[in-house]
């Protein structure tokens, strides 16, 4: 059921990133999609914020800070925090995944969702109250 929710999330926020004026470019190389979402506005920062956290604690989180789960083989991830209240999710499913996120700053919130083959992700803040959702799909 977790697995099912975490790829229901990432087809919700891609419906959502695509529909709004803060999408990142999508890139395409080496045989992954990736997209990436920062919200513009201190509204906008706090509503993903408490996604990312609700996404968390379904992944069965249960104290917020930095957070990795991985199904599949040879994946490799890191969390980088310097700061307090930062939280950072990392969601690898399939094969050969690597994941960083690193937050300076306080009180930021990312997600790093990753599925499929041979991704390479990451998420990067420098500052205070950021939110970000990167998801990347490898083929």
């Amino acid at each position: 059921m977790t697995t099912k929710f975490t790829k229901t999330f990432a087809a919700a926020v891609t419906a959502l990133v695509i529909g709004t004026a803060g999408l990142s470019t999508p890139a395409m190389a080496g045989g992954q999609f990736s997209f990436s979402y920062a919200p513009q506005t201190s509204d906008q920062q706090q509503v993903l914020g408490l996604g990312l956290l609700a996404l968390a604690l379904i992944n069965g989180v249960s104290d917020p800070g930095a957070n990795v789960r991985q199904q599949g083989s040879h994946n490799s991830a890191g969390v980088r925090q310097n700061g307090r209240g930062n939280n950072g999710l990392i969601v690898q499913e399939g094969n050969g995944h690597q994941g960083t996120i690193e937050q300076v700053g306080n009180h930021n919130n990312c997600a790093l969702l990753q599925f499929g083959e041979n991704t390479r992700g990451q998420c990067a803040q420098f500052g205070d109250n950021q939110s970000g959702i990167t998801t990347v799909f490898g083929f």
